[in-house]
């Protein structure tokens, strides 16, 4: 009983459910009615222009073709890259086996050497060791005693002779007026010649007197040049020999750099190219230009034998090294903060073109290209009208 008493429960729970749910659609449906009405009052949406791309491809095709389209992009970069490495490898080559540049460069300055020419003891000594010296600066003094002596002398040997000529002239000229009673023509020639005779004298004396007055002007030793004196050991009280070298000065405006080129790359050094000096320590390079190369080299099989036979070295290596030519730079511009030292070195570079830098990279690196694919295809060529003909 107890059991059929909960069935009959249920049963009116879910008749009572079943009049809830039916009136709630009852209720719903005039709202969804509604709904409808407005949907179908709304005006209709535009219609879509067909698209001009090309439709995508399937999924899969496109899955399929992806590994090929890999693998074709990297056999076209490997390629890229392999001919990118060929051209870098001709330029490297070029630049490096024929172009003209030579890393062995060295500065060259005139040096003038300092002798007296006059002999006497040093009594002033008016410069330093690396002192900058104007041309016509008093180096030393020598002592100028003996010379004043001398100068007099010649002045008063000089004066006698003039009185002397003065008398003769006189005492000839006389004779000249006196007529033959009174005198020879023997005699009048007499007379004549002693004041000729006379003349000479006083020519002399004058010459000894600037030979003097010379001498005592050479007891102050004087720069030749503008430029630094170098390794000075003089000292006062030292004796200064006539002719011995006892100073030596570095002549400033006479700086130049010698670039010693191979064999090999002179073909491409021409007169007036454009050279730029990296000297070892300094960024900047000093700028300047080609104005000769040196048209002969020493030659170790051209000595001469005991005999007078040439000395001809029997040994010969299979590998042959380039001789080493010489080719003088001239300076034209040196950057500030860089000071020129004779024999300082560096690194040479030739430049055809003299407004190479004022030009983009672009058109620099393009005729470093065409110039080293030209000298791999048609080899190296001289420069026509590079170096001056014999005249």
């Amino acid at each position: 009983m107890h059991g059929a008493g909960q069935d009959k429960a249920i049963d009116r729970e879910e008749q009572q459910s079943n009049s809830l749910s039916g009136s709630t659609e009852d209720g719903a449906l005039p709202e969804l009615s509604a709904v409808a009405r407005a949907k179908s009052e709304q005006p209709p949406p535009y219609e879509q222009r067909p698209s001009a791309l090309p439709p995508k491809p399937p999924v899969a095709w496109r899955r399929a073709m992806a590994p090929f389209l890999w693998s074709m992009s990297r056999r076209l970069a490997t390629l890229a890259i392999f001919l990118v490495a060929v051209l870098v490898s001709l330029m490297v080559w070029d630049q490096y086996v024929i172009a003209p540049w030579t890393r062995n460069g060295s500065v060259r300055v005139q040096v003038a050497s300092v002798a007296p020419q006059v002999s006497g003891r040093i009594t002033q000594l008016r410069i330093t060791d690396n002192q900058f010296v104007h041309k016509g600066d008093i180096l030393y003094q020598i002592e100028p005693f003996d010379f004043e002596v001398a100068l007099r002398s010649s002045k008063a040997l000089l004066e006698q002779r003039e009185t002397d000529l003065y008398v003769k002239e006189l005492q000839s000229e006389r004779r000249k007026r006196l007529s033959d009673l009174s005198t020879t023509r023997e005699e009048q020639q007499v007379f004549e010649g002693s004041a000729r005779q006379a003349k000479a004298a006083v020519d002399a004396a004058r010459e000894q007197v600037a030979q003097a007055e010379i001498n005592l002007k050479r007891t102050e030793i004087r720069s030749p040049v503008n430029g630094y004196v170098t390794n000075l050991l003089l000292r006062v009280g030292d004796f200064a020999h006539e002719g011995v070298r006892n100073i030596s000065i570095v002549d400033t405006d006479s700086f130049w750099v010698d670039g010693y080129f191979e064999e090999t790359k002179l073909a491409q050094v021409c007169i007036g190219d454009r050279a730029e000096v990296k000297l070892m320590g300094y960024s900047i390079p000093i700028i300047g230009h080609v104005t000769t190369i040196t048209r002969g080299i020493s030659v170790s099989n051209a000595a001469t034998g005991a005999q007078g036979l040439p000395n001809v070295n029997p040994v010969y290596t299979w590998v042959r090294l380039a001789q080493r030519v010489p080719v003088r730079i001239a300076i034209d511009k040196v950057p500030p903060g860089i000071p020129l030292v004779s024999g300082m070195t560096g690194t040479v570079t030739l430049s055809a073109d003299s407004h190479a830098k004022e030009k983009t990279w672009l058109y620099r690196a393009k005729a470093v290209l065409s110039t080293s694919l030209s000298h791999v295809i048609s080899g190296v060529s001289p420069r026509p009208r590079c170096i001056a003909p014999r005249t």
